[in-house]
């Protein structure tokens, strides 16, 4: 059975040898890739998707209340699941219809 010194020195050396692997890894993706726009005439700019970040932007913006409580002046936009007031106020009886702005 090896001694502890050198299984640590066996660590050490796989560890270098993991990170030599992953830089040579590393290089091969970017040649190939830069070979692939090369080939296809792209630039960095060509990668941004600007449809998708516009999406992106419009995303998680807020929307205007369309349910309001007149006495506490409580609001729901319709997105989502009801608040805890409006499904209370429901439950008295009241309708949806009610709360609408």
């Amino acid at each position: 059975m090896a001694s502890v010194s050198e299984l640590i020195a066996q660590k050490a050396a796989l560890e270098r040898q993991i990170v030599e692997a992953q830089r040579e890894a590393r290089a091969e993706a970017i040649a190939r890739v830069r070979s692939l726009m090369s080939e296809h005439g792209l630039t960095p700019a060509d990668l941004s998707n600007r449809s998708t970040s516009a999406k992106r932007a419009g995303a998680g913006s807020k929307v205007a209340a369309k349910y309001r409580d007149s006495a506490t002046g409580n609001t729901w936009s319709g997105r989502g699941l009801q608040p805890k007031w409006l499904k209370a106020a429901i439950a008295q009886g009241r309708a949806l219809g009610d709360f609408v702005i």
